[in-house]
């Protein structure tokens, strides 16, 4: 190069006659200025809040689509975000009555026909409850018996039974009383229909045996005769019979000897077949109850009515 030339630097940004920049450093400076471009609208994106969770509207398209129960998890996976604000929010909407939560985590749609109740009736949502415990049921005693048909005496709570101790489920005016038993999977139910889906109840004969087996959710040994009255032409014998084996022999006793008092005597001949190799020691009627009644055992059943039956039919 001669001398008294300037020298260029070839990694420098010329500049055209036009006023644009070009060459590799123009090219760099425009990536570089793309990155930190970029990198602003990245932050940007992570600084906005997320997007409102419209709870209200959730629970509309649940109504909308048929449905009247939702758990915690399904608000998350909508969009929701666990904290204050959901907590905040469903208890706005217990305020309306639009929901109920007979357990916690466990929520039931409110329609408008149902908000002076606060909630709608326990078939509605009594197998998304007990799913969503992951607990075996059924409806029994004298819920059950009321769906059979034998409605004289209108249980105030609906009865449950299940294989371990539950506090009752209480919303608006619908509350679940649970009773446990064991081996209630093998207790015949039926699928009933219900307005949201199906439930499970005890059959008429496992109800039979039910009431006599769960004295103390049934009201006493007169309501009991009195149900079983009701319930007694809804009762098979065979099925009765072949049930009476899963059941300890008092209880047999004890439903033998009532049907029999109730003059279901062809009933009770179909239980005292189930009798016979299994032990039969004279028991009480009312194993609770004291009495100084001196009734005479009855045969074969040998219960001792140590308390007085006056049903109601």
């Amino acid at each position: 190069m001669a001398p008294g030339t300037d020298e260029k630097d070839t990694d420098s940004p010329s500049r055209s006659t036009t006023g644009s920049w070009s060459g590799p450093a123009a090219r760099r400076f425009a990536c570089q200025t793309s990155r930190l471009a970029l990198g602003y609208e990245i932050e940007m994106d992570r600084s906005r809040p997320p997007a409102h969770f419209d709870l209200a509207a959730f629970v509309d398209g649940l109504q909308a689509r048929g449905r009247y129960t939702f758990v915690r998890s399904e608000l998350i996976a909508a969009g929701g975000r666990a904290g204050p604000a959901l907590e905040a929010a469903l208890r706005r909407l217990r305020g309306k009555r639009r929901i109920a939560t007979p357990r916690r985590g466990f929520h039931v749609v409110v329609p408008l026909e149902y908000r002076e109740a606060g909630c709608p009736p326990a078939s509605w949502f009594v197998d998304d409850l007990l799913r969503a415990l992951r607990q075996p049921y059924y409806v029994g005693l004298l819920s059950a018996a009321a769906l059979h048909g034998a409605a004289h005496q209108q249980p105030i709570s609906f009865q449950v039974v299940t294989d371990r101790p539950a506090r009752p489920a209480v919303a608006g005016r619908v509350r679940i009383v649970f009773f446990q038993a064991r081996r209630i999977a093998a207790v015949p139910v039926e699928e009933r229909v219900t307005e949201t889906g199906t439930m499970r109840v005890s059959t008429p004969e496992a109800t039979a045996f039910d009431l006599v087996h769960l004295p103390h959710g049934a009201g006493g040994w007169s309501q009991i005769a009195t149900v079983l009255g009701e319930l007694a032409d809804r009762i098979a014998g065979e099925k009765l019979a072949l049930l009476a084996p899963t059941y300890p022999v008092p209880v047999v006793q004890r439903l033998g000897f009532l049907l029999e008092a109730l003059g279901r005597e062809s009933l009770a001949a179909r239980l005292a077949e189930s009798l016979p190799g299994r032990r039969v020691r004279p028991v009480l009627l009312a194993p609770r109850e004291r009495s100084l009644r001196t009734e005479k055992m009855s045969e074969p059943w040998k219960v001792v009515p140590n308390v007085a039956l006056e049903p109601d039919i």
